[in-house]
């Protein structure tokens, strides 16, 4: 007699699946089971695409903050133009997320900011609201939370911020539309 502790370890029950058509339940017993692992290895020249664009686009910003005198590279627009160069089919990467996302967190943060004033408690409230206003408006970008995060935790002027932060994240969409041009990729895959 066997135990479930002798089982095999080497089969893995596939999922339930809803009842398919006759033609389409053939296909469907016979596909592999896909074993939960890291993803498949890019190939050399889509990851040389997604770095020389990511760094295009975060020279750029770094240029013109050094031209208007204003730092427009922080970290969550590294996080999101990453999105846009490495995964450009994600909804995270599409633009409604990408300025949107950014967008709302940073009102989040800057309303946070306004209620409860700057500091460590208000930005990790600022960030874990900006993840509910950002699923409300169907707009998820997650390295957006950390915008909420600088916001509540700095109080930065809020046009000024507000502005470039914009600016900024229609240099990373635009700078993806040319890339995807370039290498004739998809993106975006949709705008609204």
């Amino acid at each position: 007699m066997t135990t479930a502790a002798q089982a095999p370890e080497a089969t893995v029950p596939a999922p339930s699946a809803p009842a398919t058509a006759p033609a389409e339940a053939g296909a469907a017993a016979s596909a592999p089971v896909r074993r939960p692992g890291p993803p498949p290895r890019p190939r050399p020249p889509a990851v040389l695409a997604a770095t020389g664009t990511s760094t295009a686009a975060l020279l750029l910003l770094v240029a013109l903050g050094t031209v208007l005198h204003h730092p427009l590279l922080i970290p969550p627009l590294a996080a999101s133009m990453a999105l846009v160069a490495a995964a450009p089919d994600l909804p995270l990467s599409q633009p409604r997320s990408v300025i949107g996302g950014q967008l709302l967190s940073a009102l989040t943060g800057f309303a946070v900011l306004a209620v409860a004033g700057p500091g460590p408690w208000s930005a990790a409230v600022a960030g874990g609201l900006a993840l509910g206003t950002m699923a409300l408006a169907r707009a998820p970008h997650s390295p957006a939370a950390a915008t909420a995060v600088i916001v509540a935790l700095g109080g930065p002027p809020f046009w000024t911020f507000t502005g470039l932060l914009l600016a900024s994240c229609a240099l990373l969409v635009a700078v993806g539309v040319l890339s995807a041009r370039v290498t004739r990729r998809t993106y975006p895959v949709y705008w609204i």
